[in-house]
């Protein structure tokens, strides 16, 4: 059974479950990425503006492949992705758009979002696949699993925020 939390409105108390309340978190920290987007031409969304290798539409993508994957481990249809699925993730590649890819990231956000939602229970868990940087025979609850896209996001959407400053000065907040 899924726990509740109250929410104070200016109505009264409203009631809302453990998967409204973080789904509404990721929802909150997906504006935010996607808000840094806002007006680029796709050259800007490819271009570095940093020593590190990321841009805009490349965290955008892998922000969409990111949430692609944990769903997937969810639904226990997980997937390995190669070495060159891999590194193309954090750049725009010829032929691909700001648009495309934002397109991309809704449709990944509104499956991740019915996933979770469709979840009886976010207790339940799957052992982690094998791979050098989990523990090895771990399992992960749905919930961590949520909380760690919440995680991924948000820390994106920081790395996206002075992107977009260094590209032409404007910010997300503030």
């Amino acid at each position: 059974m899924s726990s509740t939390v109250g929410i104070a409105d200016s109505v009264g108390t409203q009631t809302v479950t453990e998967q409204e309340d973080l789904l509404a978190t990721l929802a909150q920290h997906r504006h935010f990425l996607r808000y840094t987007t806002r007006d680029l031409t796709d050259g800007q969304a490819a271009e570095r503006t940093t020593v590190s290798a990321l841009c805009l539409g490349g965290l955008i993508k892998h922000v969409t492949a990111v949430e692609q994957s944990w769903v997937a481990f969810v639904l226990g249809e997980q997937k390995e992705a190669s070495p060159e699925q891999w590194a193309g993730q954090f750049k725009v590649l010829p032929g691909e758009t700001l648009a495309g890819l934002l397109a991309a990231y809704d449709q990944t956000a509104e499956r991740t979002t019915a996933v979770f939602k469709a979840l009886p229970e976010l207790s339940e868990s799957r052992p982690l696949p094998e791979a050098p940087w989990f523990e090895p025979g771990a399992r992960w609850s749905y919930r961590r699993v949520l909380l760690h896209l919440i995680a991924e996001t948000s820390q994106h959407a920081g790395h996206a925020d002075i992107i977009r400053e260094a590209l032409d000065g404007s910010r997300t907040m503030g």
